[in-house]
């Protein structure tokens, strides 16, 4: 099994991206761990859901397109031209989103719960979402 890429990767100046297009093309290989949330049907709220509503796209047709080849780079473009092309303000906003989900925020006690889950209640090291994910795959969750 592979761990997808880091909610870092930037596309084009967009984060978390890259990783939901990692995990498309690993799952579909097999190469991705069960434990991986994928597109957007079991809750509105994962960030792959988020990500293809702030994008105005279909996230089956962006698993087809993906799975089609191409670069980070051209899925996105493609993106821009089925759905919407955010503006820099919006990039920004979204970014800055992500990477502070669950702190102090509307999904800090569902973090918590994942947290302990995982063995790691006490770690204040992981303050978001995506310092979850980071931690859950080896990385250090950065400060």
């Amino acid at each position: 099994m592979q761990t997808p890429c880091s909610d870092y990767r930037e596309t084009k100046g967009l984060i978390y991206f890259a990783r939901m297009l990692d995990k498309i093309r690993l799952n579909a290989q097999g190469r991705l761990a069960r434990d991986y949330f994928l597109g957007v049907a079991d809750d509105p709220t994962f960030f792959d859901a988020r990500c293809t509503r702030f994008l105005g796209i279909n996230y089956d047709e962006l698993v087809a397109r993906t799975l089609q080849g191409g670069s980070d780079e051209e899925i996105l473009d493609w993106c821009f031209e089925r759905g919407r092309k955010p503006g820099e303000e919006e990039i920004e906003i979204w970014n800055a989103f992500i990477l502070k989900r669950g702190w102090r925020d509307a999904g800090s006690a569902d973090l918590q719960t994942a947290k302990k889950q995982s063995g790691w209640g006490d770690r204040d090291d992981i303050q978001t979402w995506v310092d979850l994910h980071d931690a859950e795959e080896g990385r250090t969750p950065r400060k």
